[in-house]
């Protein structure tokens, strides 16, 4: 098992890194609470440039592009938290850093209207027609007409997946007039009149729009694929802004040109460009009834200033207390701020005995705890410890290096 010999640093030393053009929120969040270490960068790095950019960095800050994988958490023992500034976490290898004792924050709601309000604006340009037509009044030609043209009032939204973007939606829906169906693998509470299907099929039947708010798991990938589109109603439309592997883009493609499907809206890929100067390649592209979206579901100057906030919130919840709640591979703890003594946290392997061999350590250094807070969640514990008195900041050290000594211990660290 590798030790991660982090030495104590005053956290205005801790080096933090934020990339891809995280917002302005998150920096000043971070120097609120004293953090003036912060590197940021408007672009996302490959593995070799992240681990070598990594060596020195305690705390990282991502979107979706760079990618977090086993190869760069091994190579890098000092980064002690990772901050995805978006709602979707696939972007990290979230089992290597469970393993490794890194928690993972995210912002699982703060996007949430802004995906919703695009969805609910998308299904009433498509079901107008509304982008044909301007583009054709672009090139000067005047197509006014009400063929293929209709009011969202009265038509079926079904909604894949109804958690807050689902949920969200479908509030929006209901007020425009529209019926609301949805199908998720939980029991959900249900707003307004929104009913569940028993099932996918049944849903694909019934809806005039079928919208996807899934996330990428193996259950999800390319669960509508030409079978799932063979079964929607004939005339129907179908919104996928959730992630970019839900959907066979070919399939889709077929039942666009044939005229299956009424039309479309797409807003994540299975491959997309790494940068705006690359070229974006779909088989979707030229089709005039699909909106096509460059994944800007959430991006909007509201969103982005919540989840900046949102999430470096965590992360220095993480770093000054030690609280984990809103970690997606972390034991959840919620702690209260020490009003005396000095905080020790262990991460620990989750195996019997590890907890009492800890506790004989701080009894040897004649250390009597005040709070314990002990939480496990997989292969790994998480200890807070409290103790009574405070202790010098050499000898804390000496003790987290005791700690670090365990057999069991993955990572330990003194709060300053």
């Amino acid at each position: 098992m590798r030790k991660i010999a982090n030495p104590s640093v005053p956290k205005h030393e801790l080096k933090v890194l934020l990339l891809e053009g995280i917002a302005d929120t998150a920096s000043a969040q971070l120097a609120l609470n004293g953090y003036r270490n912060v590197e940021r960068l408007k672009t996302a790095l490959d593995e070799e440039a992240l681990i070598e950019r990594l060596q020195e960095v305690r705390f990282l800050g991502v979107r979706s592009r760079t990618r977090i994988t086993a190869r760069v958490l091994d190579a890098c023992p000092r980064l002690a938290a990772i901050g995805c500034f978006s709602v979707g976490v696939n972007q990290v290898d979230l089992d290597a850093a469970h393993r490794l004792g890194v928690p993972v924050f995210n912002a699982p709601f703060s996007n949430t209207r802004s995906v919703a309000e695009l969805t609910m604006a998308e299904i009433v340009m498509l079901m107008r027609r509304t982008f044909p037509r301007a583009q054709a009044a672009h090139e000067g030609r005047w197509e006014k007409s009400a063929a293929g043209s209709f009011e969202v009032r009265g038509k079926v939204l079904g909604v894949v997946g109804y958690g807050n973007i689902g949920s969200q939606l479908a509030v929006l829906a209901e007020a425009m007039g529209m019926r609301v169906v949805y199908y998720d693998l939980t029991d959900k509470l249900r707003h307004g009149n929104t009913e569940p299907t028993e099932s996918l099929e049944a849903l694909l039947a019934a809806a005039d729009v079928v919208s996807l708010h899934v996330p990428e798991t193996p259950e999800t990938r390319a669960m509508i694929g030409a079978r799932e589109i063979a079964a929607m109603k004939p005339g129907a439309y179908l919104i996928n802004n959730a992630r970019g592997t839900v959907v066979d883009i070919d399939a889709l493609a077929d039942a666009l040109k044939s005229g299956h499907l009424a039309g479309a809206a797409i807003d994540v890929f299975p491959k997309e460009p790494g940068a705006n100067t690359e070229t974006f390649e779909s088989p979707l592209r030229g089709l005039d009834n699909v909106i096509l979206t460059p994944h800007v579901g959430g991006s909007t100057e509201e969103a982005q200033e919540r989840i900046g906030e949102e999430v470096a919130r965590k992360i220095v919840e993480y770093s000054d207390v030690g609280s984990t709640v809103g970690a997606v591979n972390f034991p959840q703890v919620q702690l209260p701020k020490q009003p005396t003594g000095t905080r020790f946290i262990q991460v620990q392997r989750n195996l019997p005995g590890e907890l009492g061999r800890l506790n004989e350590l701080f009894a040897k250094n004649d250390l009597n705890i005040s709070g314990q807070y002990y939480q496990t969640q997989g292969e790994i514990g998480y200890v807070v410890l409290d103790s009574e008195r405070d202790v010098a900041p050499q000898a804390a050290d000496e003790i987290v290096r005791q700690v670090r000594a365990l057999d069991g211990t993955i990572r330990a660290r003194v709060l300053l």
